[in-house]
């Protein structure tokens, strides 16, 4: 079992399950009692203007990830905050994970917060190919 304490929660990946930092997500967080809960609502790859910075999927995750942390700013918090992300992905396929997993390996190194990945046929626009919400912790 791996065991990583964090200023805000402890990350847990149990032995008997696999390994899934590859993957870029960790299988179970503790937030202690008292703990405040920052919640992101989904963010995707814009521009301030609100508009999609490219039409490419990996450019969309890159911004993705940036402006979940420019979210998080507001709140004196950094990605190291993060417990949990819900990903949303149109038109998932396998060839997607690579660029997901880099960038959560980029942005967390190797304890990845949670994070549950959902395939959907659609975003809010038809330029919007990859959507993620966060929950960060405060102590």
């Amino acid at each position: 079992m791996t065991n990583t304490d964090h200023a805000t929660h402890t990350i847990v990946n149990p032995d008997g399950l696999h390994d899934p930092t590859p993957f870029g997500y960790s299988h179970t967080a503790v937030i202690p009692a008292g703990t405040e809960l920052v919640l992101v609502s989904g963010q995707y790859g814009s521009r301030s203007d609100g508009a999609v910075v490219s039409p490419d999927f990996t450019e969309q995750v890159n911004q993705t990830f940036r402006n979940i942390a420019t979210a998080l700013a507001a709140h004196d918090l950094d990605l190291g905050h993060v417990v949990q992300l819900r990903t949303y992905v149109v038109n998932h396929d396998v060839s997607k994970l690579g660029p997901i997993a880099g960038a959560v390996h980029a942005n967390w190194g190797t304890t990845p917060p949670t994070q549950t990945l959902i395939g959907v046929a659609s975003l809010a626009t038809p330029d919007v190919l990859f959507e993620v919400e966060a929950l960060a912790a405060r102590p």
